[in-house]
C-alpha cells in the first residue's frame, strides 16, 4: 500500500502501489501544465464510509511514498482514462484499472496448444541421413 501525502496534512492517503503509480503519473501531468484540478475516491473498507476529494494546485507540496521498491509496468489505458477524468469538470476520479479480459483471436483451423508456444523445429542438418 502505497501513501500519498498533500499540503501539511498530517494525514496520509493508502492508495494501492500500482494505482499511486499510474495516479501519480496523471497528476504530475496536470501539475507539471500548472493546471489544478480535483482527485476523489472511496474510502477503504476499514475506513468510514464515504469519499473524499482534494483540490490539487501546483504550489501545494505533494510526495508519493510506495511500499514497492520496484516501479510497476504502466498501463497506457488506464492513464489516458485517468487522463481523461482529470480533464473533465468532475477531475480524477481513482478508478479500477480495466483489465482486457476478452479472449485472444485465433485463425480458424489452426491447432492451439495451452502451454505451447513454439512449433516443433526439425533437428537434422541437410544432407545427414540420422
Amino acid at each position: 500500500m502505497g501513501t500519498l501525502y498533500y499540503g501539511d496534512s498530517g494525514t496520509p492517503i493508502g492508495i494501492e502501489d500500482r494505482a499511486l503509480a499510474h495516479v501519480k503519473v496523471a497528476i504530475t501531468t496536470k501539475l507539471r501544465r500548472g493546471e489544478s484540478f480535483t482527485l476523489s475516491w472511496q474510502h477503504a473498507d476499514d475506513q468510514p464510509r464515504g469519499r473524499s476529494t482534494l483540490w490539487l494546485h501546483p504550489s501545494i507540496p505533494l510526495r508519493f511514498v510506495f511500499d514497492e521498491p520496484e516501479s510497476p509496468e504502466l498501463s497506457r489505458d488506464w492513464i489516458e482514462e485517468l487522463m481523461r477524468s482529470a480533464n473533465s469538470t468532475g477531475g480524477i476520479r481513482l478508478v479500477p484499472e480495466h483489465l482486457d479480459t476478452n479472449p485472444i483471436p485465433t485463425i480458424a483451423d489452426q491447432p492451439v496448444q495451452v502451454g505451447v508456444d513454439v512449433q516443433e523445429v526439425d533437428t537434422t542438418l541437410e544432407g545427414d541421413s540420422a
